[in-house]
């Protein structure tokens, strides 16, 4: 296994864009997805168990088993395999009460937004969402949009794509989970986009390929097209955080790439 996996990193290493340079990233064996924000990294395996990054180890956080975790300056949350929502609190992930929610992203400013398993976008209060212990239910403000993905930064607002795979992007969202009007953005059908902290935007393809969003700025949030960051293997699931890209490849390797 561990020479199969120097091989195939030799090779994206030899095909990868020259505008981006992978590497291996300390190994988790059959990584499945992962998360990265305000410099720490979370990953889940194919057990479902959910991992934080130390040095060059990982290390397991529960034995819940999750279908996505998410880190940034909402905290770090999750969703269960039966859809339940935990925050990680004092050393240990806490059971919330409410929405049934498919995925999470807490790299908005300090808000926390999530689909549910009916697709419905939703936002929690900054308020609420830094200052939440568990065990209590969640008021959750409804954003009026049906998505399969959606995530937020301090920086470009936030980017969703809808159960078609078209992805929209709305130039703010206030702490108070307020949002401007939601845009259409043309390109490829996209699985997911990640928008960091900083406002880099990066977007994963039906066909697991890695666009970059170009010409995003304080005046045009939205940008004005998609740059192709070629990878020699099909991705499953990436993040993007403080100038690095994480990818999970089908195989379930993890890379680590600089641009």
């Amino acid at each position: 296994m561990k020479t199969c996996a120097v091989f195939l990193l030799v090779l994206c290493h030899l095909a990868v864009s020259h505008a981006w340079t992978c590497g291996e990233a300390p190994m988790l064996y059959n990584a499945q997805q992962i998360e990265a924000g305000q410099g720490k990294v979370v990953a889940r395996d194919r057990s479902n168990y959910p991992y934080f990054l130390i040095g060059s180890s990982w290390i397991r956080l529960s034995y819940v088993r999750f279908r996505q975790i998410t880190v940034g300056p909402a905290g770090l949350w999750g969703c269960d395999t039966s859809s339940r929502v935990y925050k990680y609190v004092a050393g240990n992930f806490q059971r919330s009460y409410g929405l049934s929610m498919s995925q999470l992203d807490a790299g908005g400013d300090d808000q926390l937004v999530g689909v549910t398993t009916r697709s419905r976008a939703y936002c929690l209060r900054a308020s609420t969402a830094l200052t939440h212990r568990g065990l209590t239910s969640l008021s959750w403000s409804y954003l009026s949009r049906t998505f399969r993905h959606i995530s937020c930064s301090p920086q470009n607002g936030c980017w969703g794509v809808d159960t078609s795979y078209r992805v929209y992007h709305t130039r703010t969202m206030s702490s108070n989970c307020v949002a401007a009007s939601w845009t259409l953005v043309t390109g490829p059908r996209m699985k997911l986009v990640d928008v960091g902290t900083d406002g880099t935007v990066i977007g994963l393809t039906t066909a697991g390929q890695v666009y970059q969003r170009v010409g995003t700025s304080t005046s045009r949030p939205a940008g004005y097209g998609w740059s192709s960051i070629t990878m020699c293997m099909g991705i499953r699931d990436l993040s993007y955080d403080l100038g690095q890209l994480w990818v999970v490849t089908n195989a379930g390797f993890i890379l680590k790439c600089r641009g």
